[in-house]
């Protein structure tokens, strides 16, 4: 009898070990996507900081498309996109998509936030972007800020979640992206209208 529960015991730390090498192995949904669960940082909800929420996507396509591209989430965490990329800064209005997820394969951080934040919000997320990275308000967003790399993304709370800040230092350099350490220097200026600048 203490056999089998010993062996029950070490079955149970294999498959826990399995989840934690393998995002989203125990996620029901669908295989293409699921949450890092607690081994991207410490665990908890939105409110109990650390990565445990953050939602990761698989085998996007890096294809360059010349249309609109209809994503599966908003904002995008990647996929077919512009060939030109979108350059680095902050914006004031929102962008188009298709050049924005050019720039996340270029390893780029990309920060949206609800129109209506405040001034106060938006100079804290100005103060927290990354030299390569990209700041946009974003209409119907899920949650007041969303913070997306290449198939990595992000809810949160607001400008002042502290997770901002461990994304970035987890997931800022790029390592998720399939062209890393291009950035999104020397883009074009393109907003949500397709009107470039």
């Amino acid at each position: 009898m203490r056999r089998r529960l010993v062996l029950a015991s070490v079955a149970a730390l294999l498959v826990l070990g399995a989840a934690a090498l393998l995002p989203g192995a125990l996620d029901a949904g669908d295989a293409r996507s699921g949450t890092l669960g607690s081994s991207g940082g410490s665990s908890g909800g939105s409110s109990g900081g650390g990565l445990a929420d953050v939602r990761v996507f698989e085998d996007l396509p890096t294809t360059h498309v010349e249309d609109e591209v209809d994503y599966e989430t908003s904002p995008p965490a990647g996929g077919e996109h512009d060939e030109t990329w979108l350059d680095c800064g902050s914006y004031d209005r929102p962008v188009r998509e298709e050049n924005a997820v050019h720039s996340l394969e270029h390893g780029t951080v990309w920060i949206t936030y609800d129109p209506d934040l405040g001034a106060d919000d938006v100079a804290v997320l100005e103060a927290a972007l990354p030299e390569f990275g990209i700041l946009s308000p974003y209409e119907g967003l899920p949650a007041p800020v969303v913070v997306t790399v290449w198939e990595r993304q992000l809810e949160l709370d607001g400008a002042d979640d502290p997770r901002l800040g461990l994304f970035v230092n987890e997931f800022g350099d790029g390592g998720t992206a399939p062209e890393t350490g291009v950035g999104c220097p020397g883009g074009d200026v393109v907003y949500d209208a397709g009107t470039a600048i």
